[in-house]
């Protein structure tokens, strides 16, 4: 061959580390290995005990590449023999264990080669895909004699998985959905966490619970360093609520729905830049059966023996029109004032009404609101809501 094929990675060089090699003044050495130390370039002048130094050092090995990282590679071809080469075209494409990618900056071939002259070139590529990536570099040419020459060069990596990934819903009564998200550092070095967000689908608007307000400014739960050391866990925690278009059915929605991705951005070593955005997630809608009453309004504290009133909202999950009565039951502690056995009318699919209701309380301590009850009239089904919601009851002396 008249041409010689080198591929080299670009990564951030790495700070400097030694071992500090020290005794006591008593021993035989004396102070020789302490200002050996002190005399050594490549240790902090003040802290030379300090494994870590002030110098930088290439890399010296591959090292490891993580999905979300881009990944840089420096390809060169020298003209090794003492004859003019034409028409080189150098092609790099990256195969992976779905698809082919050409990575080259340019398609066009280069007219001539001279001796002891080389062809440089950079490629950059976010890497998207776990397991094995062949980087396959190609180099053709034309002699001076006009023979076409033509050699190939194989270079294999695996790319790791740098993140773990759980999620967790919790279906609030509201119509809220929370979500925890826990993210666990598997590489070998700390991270430091940019950013990690959730972008909601079109239903919901989010509100982040990763920040605490004081003095006027909001601040990380996680504090003002948010290093994530490897095999370490963080939680972060999200509260997506319905739009105004999709609040009314939001409480009649079956099946699994669709909650948003997050987007996870962090950098690593030098300033190393990584991002992943996971798939769509997806929650299970809570089943509701065919009738939902949920409370609206209820008082957080109130006084015993003295009415108080709540506003429930009961909407129909079926398909069909329901004509409903409602009865009210008394239980030990909770009496319920007004008439029982009356009629609310027809409900139709996937409408709503609210309904406000009086009641009190004949003990104190934290009681439970039951024994609602709800039939319809058309198939003759009754549905009892019990434990709908707690409130506090304390004598009127001690409120006072």
């Amino acid at each position: 061959y008249f041409l010689i094929f080198a591929v080299m990675r670009l990564t951030k060089p790495t700070l400097f580390t030694n071992i500090p090699v020290t005794c006591e003044e008593r021993d035989l050495p004396g102070n020789l290995f302490n200002q050996l130390m002190k005399d050594d370039p490549s240790t902090v002048k003040g802290a030379e005990t300090l494994m870590l130094g002030e110098m930088l050092t290439l890399p010296q090995n591959f090292g490891n590449i993580f999905l979300g990282e881009t990944f840089s590679s420096y390809i060169s071809v020298h003209n090794d023999s003492n004859q003019v080469v034409k028409d080189i075209l150098v092609k790099a494409d990256l195969q992976t264990s779905s698809q082919r990618l050409n990575l080259s900056a340019s398609s066009a071939a280069v007219a001539e080669l001279k001796p002891d002259c080389c062809i440089d070139d950079v490629i950059h590529h976010e890497v998207k895909e776990i397991g094995t990536h062949i980087l396959v570099c190609a180099v053709s040419y034309t002699t001076q004699t006009g023979e076409k020459m033509y050699f190939r060069k194989f270079f294999k990596f695996q790319v790791l998985k740098p993140l773990d990934v759980k999620t967790k819903f919790y279906n609030a009564e509201t119509d809220e959905v929370f979500l925890e998200a826990q993210i666990q550092n598997i590489t070998t070095s700390p991270m430091f966490m940019e950013k990690v967000s959730l972008d909601p689908s079109m239903m919901y608007n989010v509100a982040e619970l990763n920040t605490v307000d004081t003095v006027g400014k909001s601040e990380s739960t996680f504090g003002a360093r948010t290093y994530l050391q490897p095999m370490d866990t963080r939680q972060y925690l999200y509260c997506l609520k319905p739009k105004q278009e999709f609040a009314e059915k939001a409480g009649v929605i079956k099946g699994v729905t669709v909650i948003g991705k997050l987007d996870i951005v962090w950098k690593t070593n030098l300033g190393e830049r990584g991002r992943l955005q996971t798939s769509q997630l997806q929650r299970m809608a809570p089943g509701y059966g065919d009738v939902r009453l949920s409370l609206e309004t209820i008082p957080d504290t109130v006084n015993l023996e003295e009415p108080f009133d709540i506003t429930c909202k009961i909407t129909n999950c079926s398909e069909r029109t329901m004509d409903l009565v409602l009865e009210m039951c008394n239980t030990n502690s909770i009496h319920w004032c007004g008439v029982s056995g009356r009629q609310l009318g027809k409900l139709h699919p996937s409408s709503s009404l609210h309904l406000a209701l009086t009641l009190l309380s004949s003990v104190q301590g934290l009681q439970s609101v039951s024994g609602l009850r709800l039939t319809d009239t058309f198939l003759k089904r009754t549905y009892e809501y019990d434990d709908i919601a707690q409130v506090c009851v304390v004598s009127s002396e001690v409120k006072q």
